[in-house]
């Protein structure tokens, strides 16, 4: 019995904890939902990215609570493609019901305990308070009489009972519609994938190009001078008793073609994984970018912002390739770079105060950075209206 009673209480103290969170939730939907009515129609690009955050801190709430709710794919680009995709338009849906009903069933799971507690208490502080006002819950009762304190005391434990009995029942009717609208369905998972399937297609890609380039600068380059270096010393050999100024010249020759070789392969080194990243970090090869950038560029890197050695290397690729198309193709006369660690993702944000209208398809070098990010199962939204600002905001997952 008194393992029943526990395991209620337990239940009761639980669901009041996920009630609360639920509030929390619920007026992050309620901001998303005024946000996009006010950015839905001019610039749906901006209001969906609200709708998300909102329905993925209800995903990681629900998580906690219960079954795992796997995340949406990255959100579409484009200006009205959005209304071809069924998980945003579940998470709009959801953040209608999620910021009215959620929000009251939360209010009221916070009430009952405070009923409770207040009714409870009376006996200790009803002396503060005029006969004439009766008490808590019992307005309409004069509060001069111990029988009417007790009864006071009474409704307080009927108030402890219903946080035990309702109170699991609220945050499981709270829960309800994220569960239903927030969960992928059938048609998600194909998507995903797809998704997954053509970004791993691009990875491999990727790799495969990268190792030609490898190969094509080792073959063209330091193959021919090692084979050079080769010959040279040869020649050397042969020339060293008949002609040794020959000889020495050869020898010089090849350490010449030997220095080159070497510096051909700290390039391709170079090329694989910037060694700079090994050298500072991430933080010190961003500022490196940043203090050699033609466009005057603020860094803000959070000191916990680091990441498995391949992210970073993917981090570094984008801000430098968003740098100089910055430098290039936007005017601007300013830019900032922001880098922090949000949970298991490595956010990133690229910001100009240029013309904007950038392009993906304009050969800016957009599309192969968002190769790079999806082959990591990363996001990338871009938002550049005519007249700027540019915005590149780059999610980047790297474990927990």
């Amino acid at each position: 019995m008194s393992l029943h009673v526990s395991r209620r209480v337990r239940a009761a103290v639980y669901a009041l904890e996920h009630l609360v969170l639920g509030i929390g939730t619920a007026v992050l939907a309620l901001t998303s939902v005024l946000w996009t009515i006010l950015a839905l129609i001019p610039a749906p690009q901006l209001a969906l990215p609200a709708v998300r955050l909102a329905a993925d801190r209800e995903r990681s709430r629900l998580s906690r609570m219960g079954p795992e709710i796997a995340g949406p794919n990255p959100l579409p680009q484009g200006r009205w493609t959005w209304v071809r995709d069924s998980a945003v338009r579940r998470e709009l849906a959801w953040t209608l019901v999620h910021a009215t009903v959620g929000f009251v069933l939360g209010l009221i799971g916070l009430t009952l305990p405070l009923y409770a507690l207040q009714s409870l208490t009376f006996p200790l502080w009803f002396w503060l308070m005029n006969p004439e006002d009766g008490g808590p819950g019992i307005a309409i009762w004069r509060m001069d009489g111990p029988l009417e304190i007790f009864a006071v005391f009474l409704l307080g434990l009927l108030w402890v009972l219903a946080v035990i009995f309702l109170g699991p029942l609220l945050a499981k009717a709270q829960a309800w519609p994220g569960r239903l609208l927030l969960t992928r369905t059938d048609a998600d998972t194909s998507v995903r994938i797809a998704h997954l399937t053509a970004t791993r297609a691009a990875a491999l890609d990727a790799h495969a190009m990268e190792l030609r380039r490898i190969e094509r600068s080792l073959h063209d380059g330091t193959q021919n001078r090692l084979v050079a270096v080769n010959m040279l010393i040869g020649a050397a050999r042969r020339a060293m008793t008949r002609d040794p100024a020959a000889a020495e010249a050869a020898l010089d020759r090849a350490q010449e073609a030997t220095e080159q070789a070497l510096a051909e392969l700290r390039t391709v080194v170079r090329g694989i994984l910037p060694p700079v990243l090994t050298d500072r970090g991430l933080p010190g090869a961003l500022a490196g970018l940043a203090t050699n950038s033609a466009v005057p560029t603020q860094l803000d890197v959070s000191p916990e912002a680091r990441a498995p050695a391949s992210v970073e290397a993917t981090a570094y690729y984008v801000v430098a390739e968003a740098l100089t198309n910055v430098t290039k193709h936007s005017g601007a006369s300013r830019a900032t770079v922001g880098v922090r660690r949000d949970g298991d993702r490595l956010v990133l944000r690229i910001e100009d105060d240029g013309h904007g209208g950038a392009d993906e398809n304009s050969g800016s070098g957009l599309t192969g950075i968002r190769r790079r990010i999806e082959a990591y199962d990363g996001k990338m939204i871009l938002t550049s209206p005519p007249g700027g600002p540019t915005r590149l905001l780059v999610e980047l997952p790297c474990g927990s």
